[in-house]
């Protein structure tokens, strides 16, 4: 059982305002709050199933939300709007499932505590946006900030997506490339294996593999189901091991390695451009955008940094040992060091480096594109040409 006041994953069956049913998972700390939460979206709770830890989530805006809550904020504070009647207006442009945090920022707001409180207490918000939301108190200049946030989520998104592009294409070609394997491992070479083998023909070692193989797969199929079915659980139960494998693998292709460095470089200076604009200091700021980074050696070195400095170093001799970064970049942000003005420094780099990774995307999928063409002709191609070669062959003995 979880502990009281844990939320907890429910899967939950209900009925919709048109009176239909829907089912859909969300969180919630008892099944009391979770039909008061419905109940917020004109739904009325009929079951639920509290499902096991695992599939629980932590709450969070996503790249999209953040652009449109900061966007609206920034628009309407800056023309004086004041701020509970801006969230009230903010409230009708984000996802519904936020609705009702930004309806209970509202009535917090409404009740005397501070924004950033706010934000830190709904639960939602990363320590980024909290830290840039208290700076901006602070300065009172809110509306500022939050147009600085709204940048920095524009570009994490176009980050994203870049590297969403990258993934998506391969991933596509070999499932269907696998998809296509398996109706002829299934469909056809079993069937023409038994042909061949009643025709008197040979089959090689390979074609007979593929055969058996093909054989066992159709008429075992439910234990088929039943292990994919496990596989695809103890993924969900391990996604964490799972991604971090991934992760190393990654960094560890000449292709790949470049492009997540200069991906994390360019999330890095995108938060430090908005902490650094919003009145953060440098020291605090380092160590809120250093858990941004998921690069072990630049968040590493960066974190070495930041301890330096507050130790008392140099910020000048410290930069240029951040040797993660490019050395053009380590100059550029030793001379806006020089000259006082690391905030430029920040934004300029984080529109670079947002730049480099489109055009370093760019040569990555034409390098993609013709080696997922030839590793999907490997799957396919060496399934028919173990077939071609014994209906050759004995094509050849009845000449």
């Amino acid at each position: 059982m979880s502990r009281i006041g844990t939320p907890s994953p429910f899967l939950y069956l209900a009925t919709t305002p048109k009176g239909g049913r829907t089912v859909g998972l969300r969180q919630a700390r008892s099944e009391r709050a979770l039909a008061d939460t419905l109940r917020q979206d004109r739904m009325v709770l009929l079951r639920t199933w509290r499902l096991p830890a695992a599939f629980a989530s932590e709450p969070r805006l996503t790249l999209k939300d953040q652009v449109e809550l900061n966007s609206q904020l920034s628009m309407l504070l800056t023309r004086g709007v004041p701020l509970v009647e801006a969230l009230e207006v903010t409230a009708t442009v984000v996802t519904p499932g936020m609705q009702p945090v930004v309806a209970r920022m509202m009535e917090m707001v409404a009740g005397g505590t501070s924004f950033a409180d706010t934000c830190r207490k709904v639960g939602v918000f990363d320590e980024i946006t909290v830290a840039v939301y208290q700076a901006a108190e602070r300065t009172g200049d809110l509306g500022g900030s939050a147009a600085q946030l709204a940048e920095t989520a524009r570009r994490q998104q176009a980050i994203k997506g870049k590297a969403g592009t990258v993934m998506l294409y391969p991933v596509v070609v070999l499932c269907i490339a696998v998809m296509a394997a398996l109706v002829l491992l299934i469909a056809v070479i079993p069937r023409i294996g038994q042909s061949l083998e009643e025709a008197g023909a040979k089959l090689p070692w390979f074609t007979a593999v593929l055969v058996d193989v093909g054989v066992f797969m159709k008429t075992e199929w439910a234990y088929l189901l039943g292990g994919v079915a496990v596989v695809a659980v103890l993924l969900v139960f391990g996604r964490r091991h799972v991604f971090l494998a991934l992760g190393r693998l990654s960094r560890s292709l000449p292709a790949l390695k470049q492009v997540i460095l200069i991906q994390e470089s360019a999330r890095f200076f995108s938060v430090m451009a908005a902490l650094s604009r919003s009145g953060v200091p440098l020291a605090d700021a380092l160590g809120i955008a250093n858990g941004a980074v998921r690069h072990p050696t630049l968040q590493s070195q960066l974190k070495t940094l930041r301890t330096r400095l507050v130790e008392g170093g140099v910020l000048h001799g410290l930069i240029d040992k951040v040797t993660a970064l490019p050395l053009a970049t380590r100059r550029l942000l030793m001379a806006a060091e020089r000259a006082g003005d690391l905030d430029t420094a920040f934004d300029g780099l984080a529109r670079d480096m947002a730049d480099e990774l489109d055009r370093r995307t760019s040569r990555l999928l034409a390098l993609l594109e013709p080696a997922v063409i030839v590793l999907m002709f490997l799957i396919i191609g060496s399934m028919v040409l173990a077939l071609m070669i014994p209906m050759l062959t004995i094509s050849n003995q009845m000449m």
